[in-house]
């Protein structure tokens, strides 16, 4: 999978993911919409980003987990 609007830089935001080169990380996005904001909401939030960014914000997340272990609580 190809990451188009992804940038890490070591200079910047302490190398973690980001938006285009934007202060903004991929991880504050996925927070986001994790809290149940809209895109309308977050695109307001940000106006410097687009729809694209948000949708690759959520493949990147996705892929960033993709056959790894986590560890979580069992339920009993």
């Amino acid at each position: 999978m190809k990451f188009t609007r992804i940038t890490v830089n070591p200079n910047q935001m302490g190398g973690v993911p980001c938006i285009r080169g934007l202060r903004i990380p991929v991880s504050t996005i996925v927070g986001m919409v994790a809290d149940g904001m809209s895109e309308e909401e977050i695109l307001k939030a940000f106006p410097d980003l687009e729809h694209e960014d948000i949708k690759e914000s959520l493949r990147y997340a996705s892929e960033a987990v993709r056959e790894r272990e986590i560890p979580l609580v069992t339920s009993k």
